[in-house]
């Protein structure tokens, strides 16, 4: 958390302040990658790469401490691209993007109280909000607070003053300072990724969505003691706050996680994995954002009180269309079954795959093929590496190491342009599911998930 002196004292929210700061930074940013790429123009190849890649990684971060500067929604959407980008942004730029992820200052407690008092007027006398963020972030900050008349335990996530508003300036901004530096080619794939990164910026600021969403989530998973999801307070909810019942957990990677015995690990990262095969199979909309701090862990102990995953933050959600949750079913019932036929036939029905040349697509069947591994089985499957899955069908995340394999399978075998941009939807699935594995991985479980897709076959 930052220290008081370093919060800010309000967010630059003008469009002209932030317009000429970025078109400042922009052109000083363009400058210099022209001058660059001019100084090289006599070195040989080898060199003129060296250079390119040196004089990018400058700029991209001189341009992300100029966007780290100016805060709210510009530094959301440089997160996004970051994390979705790396298909069509130079890798340069988006290793500079994702240091905006460390760029968390807190916003002041006075510029939060008059957004308070903008929002819920006489209502704030009802509660004693702690003045110290427990969170902070690009577009919010959240405060624990008590409700005076029963000792409610609350949490208010506090919009900051301006950022909704600013959002399409801001998506403008970045447009334009990628178009003025010219170190990012301008591509139809690149115009359809900005616009769904639009999208989502709308759909985050929007607390009524994520109220709604959470309260489906809590209904699918009411009588599920696996898992809590916080309960929303409509008393104190309003376009720029959000307010839920304050819920008690550990982080995901807290060292008390490791300490647990291997059984409870086992549990909590079949857990993990079932919601997103349920999202998939029953409900049709997925939580996108896997990101650790969305998830608490309350310990049980050991014995009649299970341990819960608590579902933290839904302002990510992503709804998908049947026809493309019909290829994603087809995809993961083809690595249940282990079969690179069915694997290629599941490739159809989708327009990323159906304008794909068909000599292509066994290429990319054995990439899905390895990214299911876990879903298959030692009969159908004599590919799983020896000790990695067990007679009982646990798979070992930390020893299968099965994000590097597929990484390694995927440079040999996804070589064609056609690998280069995937669908943006299946982005977010694929980073889903990563964001499960990676959660078993850290927790060092052992989980069967044949079992869990096997009612869904």
């Amino acid at each position: 958390m930052s220290d008081q002196n370093d919060k800010l004292k309000q967010l630059k929210t003008s469009s002209l302040d932030r317009r000429l700061s970025i078109a400042k930074a922009s052109l000083l940013a363009g400058s210099r990658w022209a001058a660059s790429s001019a100084s090289s123009i006599f070195s040989s190849e080898e060199e003129k790469e060296k250079k390119r890649k040196k004089a990018m990684k400058e700029q991209a971060d001189y341009l992300v401490a100029e966007i780290g500067k100016l805060k709210g929604s510009i530094v959301k959407i440089g997160q996004m691209m970051a994390l979705y980008g790396e298909h069509f942004l130079p890798e340069e730029i988006t290793q500079a993007l994702n240091t905006l992820n460390n760029q968390t200052v807190a916003l002041a407690w006075p510029a939060i109280k008059e957004q308070l008092v903008n929002q819920l007027g006489a209502k704030l006398d009802d509660l004693t909000i702690d003045h110290e963020p427990i969170g902070t972030a690009s577009l919010a900050q959240v405060h624990r607070a008590t409700r005076k008349s029963d000792g409610l335990e609350l949490v208010l996530k506090i919009q900051y003053p301006g950022v909704a508003e600013a959002i399409d300036s801001d998506m403008s901004l970045f447009r334009n300072m990628l178009k003025l530096t010219r170190m990012v080619p301008q591509t139809r794939e690149f115009d359809q990724w900005f616009e769904e990164v639009r999208d989502m910026m709308h759909r985050e600021v929007d607390y009524h969505i994520e109220a709604a969403t959470t309260r489906r989530f809590a209904d699918r998973l009411k009588n599920d003691a696996r898992y809590a999801v916080p309960q929303i307070i409509d008393q104190y909810s309003t376009d720029r706050v959000l307010c839920m019942t304050f819920e008690r957990g550990v982080p995901i990677n807290s060292p008390v996680m490791l300490s647990l015995p291997q059984e409870r690990r086992n549990a909590l990262g079949e857990a993990s994995l079932e919601i997103a095969v349920r999202e998939i199979f029953e409900w049709g909309e997925m939580q996108t954002d896997p990101n650790f701090g969305n998830y608490l862990v309350r310990l049980g102990n050991g014995d009649d009180i299970k341990d819960k995953i608590i579902l933290l933050d839904f302002g990510a959600i992503r709804q998908f269309d049947a026809q493309l949750l019909q290829v994603a079913r087809n995809l993961i019932k083809a690595g249940y079954e282990h079969d690179s036929n069915a694997m290629v036939n599941a490739m159809t029905g989708y327009e990323f795959f159906d304008g794909m040349p068909a000599d292509i697509k066994p290429g990319m069947a054995k990439v899905f093929l390895l990214a299911t591994e876990a879903f298959s089985s030692p009969i159908n499957n004599p590919d799983i590496p020896q000790g990695v899955m067990d007679e009982q069908n646990r798979y070992d995340w930390k020893k299968s190491q099965l994000h590097s394999r597929v990484m390694q399978q995927a440079s040999k075998s996804m070589t064609s342009r056609y690998f280069t941009i995937p669908p943006k939807e299946f982005m977010f699935i694929s980073r889903k599911f990563i964001g499960a594995y990676t959660f078993m991985t850290v927790i060092e479980a052992k989980t069967n998930v044949r079992k869990m897709i096997t009612p869904f076959i």
